[in-house]
């Protein structure tokens, strides 16, 4: 399975925002700095993050975003799945069919680790990293 670049980015950006928007809202061009995404980008997937009550805008001079709800109460699958992501390592398209409308001999083992890690994601959520420091870059002793 493979984690495209938007539910990546989606799932960075609310960490961020999880760790740094405890002392006051960040805007998308604080979070487009720190984690390297355009802040356009992330407009899109903030307005899609709005719409499914994971973030809330707040307006005026010292507006930005805030988690809607505490990080416990946030996944990182709903985060994805937020964006329009679907955790499916079946490579099947439409309605389950593998090859010429029949299902694949792997499809089921395919779709049970889809599952298993869709579960996985929705055990996890936002404030298993709020004590998160970034590791300091090391400095050469001269």
């Amino acid at each position: 399975m493979r984690l495209s670049t938007k539910g990546r980015y989606a799932v960075t950006a609310m960490m961020d925002l999880a760790i740094r928007s405890q002392v006051k809202p960040l805007t998308l061009d604080d979070i487009a700095a720190t984690q390297g995404i355009s802040s356009a980008y992330l407009e899109q997937l903030f307005r899609q993050l709005s719409k499914h009550q994971l973030v809330k805008g707040i307006r005026g001079p010292n507006g930005g975003y805030r988690l809607a709800r505490q990080a416990r109460d946030i996944s990182i699958a709903q985060i994805i799945t937020a964006v329009d992501e679907k955790i499916d390592s079946t490579r099947c398209e439409g309605k389950g069919d593998c090859q010429d409308g029949e299902r694949c001999l792997t499809h089921e083992l395919w779709q049970e680790l889809s599952d298993r890690l869709f579960n996985f994601l929705d055990d996890v959520t936002l404030d298993r990293y709020l004590d998160y420091k970034p590791p300091q870059q090391h400095q050469p002793h001269i």
